[in-house]
């Protein structure tokens, strides 16, 4: 609640400041929680004495937080439609429609609202980012006032002035992951349709059936849409009897090979990420398919188990692609050749090195996840001593592929992955203890999000 009040007044003394003159203001808002932002900094706007409206882009729907729920019914007298807001009646319009995390097209009536607003000839300030960045089309803003710190890729020419304000966001939030990482998750439309929220390939298996098992479930508890999980042909029943979630597709052998290629790259095109390695087992032939299916495979991907050591026979194969590795420490270990420091943040470096090296995102799995995308680390302190049970780590390459999917950026994916799998471990370890198994982890996931989206 402090951090939206912050936020709202940290625009409306940054607009009062900037323009003036002012006294016409229009706040066209969304549903979620920037527009909450912007509900706030009406407020403040019409308690100094200024003509304001809140023009909401839905107002037939409900607000979707509870906490922007409490700060429209503050403004409720103020609002109007989106239907009426004309962009020259006013003298500054205030841009709270949509924050960080947009991906894909931008649907209606954001769409027609952006460009209504940018052909009308009023300065804009936007709220945290201009609706619709980093896709199209997005505000054309005069100004822009961000919290805490300026989003990757934020730039003049999209963004105007760039105002960074202090909102009360704690120096850890700089180092450590938390809730906040779930701003960039992508929220379902609500009409949207199935597969449209990701679509993910688990590819392992064969002398472990319960590891593509686990990745998937942990997948779709995550929010994807379907899991189609490749396997070995030993594999496909016990995999299939997991979960009737689960879209298994047998392949032609005992272990994965080379020969299973083809129907492979034909699953790509039914798949928005892949997941390679849960319990693919240390078959050369394995190994061998995995090096070609991770160079051929245009999709974001997460390398894990041991599809990273096709990664650390040939590190050729991630270049330029979206990759996120996920090494435990004898792992980063084999796939690095640097021997991890027991001193936290000298580990944290070599991690950075590493992943500048690799060009890929690397967690690194520990009883605190290391995450780094070769500039920055970040740390991750969710968990607890009963996930060393087997099959949480695949858990956690499921959540990571299915944030994929979604179109996260991978290094914002990682982040958000650790933090829900470890507070997922959490939870369950709340009613299970120390018995707790990788598959209660999976199904708390869903608590995890509705407690905090």
């Amino acid at each position: 609640m402090k951090l939206m009040e912050n936020a709202g007044i940290a625009v409306s003394r940054n607009l009062r400041t900037e323009f003036k003159r002012a006294s016409k203001i229009a706040v066209v808002c969304g549903r979620g929680n920037n527009g909450g932002d912007g509900f706030v900094a009406a407020r403040h706007l019409a308690s100094e004495g200024l003509d304001v409206a809140v023009f909401l882009a839905e107002p037939e729907q409900e607000i979707s937080t509870e906490i922007a729920k409490l700060n429209f019914e503050k403004v409720r007298s103020l609002s109007r439609p989106a239907s009426e807001f004309r962009p020259n009646d006013w003298d500054v319009i205030v841009d709270a429609l949509l924050g960080v995390g947009v991906k894909g097209k931008i649907r209606e009536p954001y769409r027609s609202l952006i460009k209504r607003m940018n052909q009308g000839r009023k300065p804009i300030i936007s709220v945290d980012v201009p609706s619709g960045w980093p896709e199209e089309p997005s505000v054309r803003a005069r100004m822009t006032v961000t919290f805490h710190a300026p989003k990757l890729g934020m730039e003049k020419a999209k963004c105007g002035k760039l105002v960074v304000a202090d909102i009360g966001i704690p120096p850890e939030a700089e180092t450590h992951v938390g809730p906040g990482e779930f701003v960039y998750y992508p929220r379902p439309e609500r009409n949207s349709h199935k597969g449209d929220n990701g679509r993910i390939l688990v590819v392992g298996g064969g002398p472990f059936t319960g590891a593509p098992a686990l990745a998937g479930m942990g997948a779709m508890y995550a929010g994807a849409d379907l899991a189609h999980i490749a396997v070995p042909k030993p594999a496909a029943i016990p995999v299939a009897c997991y979960s009737p979630n689960l879209i298994v597709h047998p392949l032609s052998d005992d272990v994965l090979v080379t020969q299973d290629s083809d129907k492979i790259k034909n699953l790509w095109k039914k798949s928005d990420a892949m997941v390679i390695g849960p319990g693919l087992g240390d078959d050369s032939r394995s190994k061998h398919a995995a090096s070609e299916l991770i160079r051929r495979c245009p999709l974001p991907m997460v390398v894990d188990a041991d599809a990273l050591d096709a990664v650390r026979a040939n590190p050729r194969i991630i270049t330029g692609k979206n990759v996120v590795l996920t090494p435990h420490k004898g792992e980063f270990e084999r796939l690095t050749g640097i021997r991890l420091s027991e001193d936290l943040e000298k580990r944290g470096a070599q991690v950075c090195q590493a992943a500048r090296k690799m060009g890929s995102i690397i967690i690194v799995k520990g009883r605190i996840d290391l995450v780094s995308d070769g500039k920055t680390v970040t740390k991750n302190k969710t968990g607890n001593e009963a996930m060393t049970v087997g099959g949480t780590g695949d858990v956690l390459s499921g959540i990571c592929g299915c944030l994929l999917s979604k179109g996260m950026d991978p290094f914002h994916a990682a982040r958000l992955a650790v933090f829900l799998n470890g507070a997922a471990g959490d939870l369950a370890f709340q009613e299970k203890g120390y018995g707790l198994l990788a598959s209660d982890v999976a199904e708390k996931i869903p608590y995890i999000l509705r407690r905090y989206l």
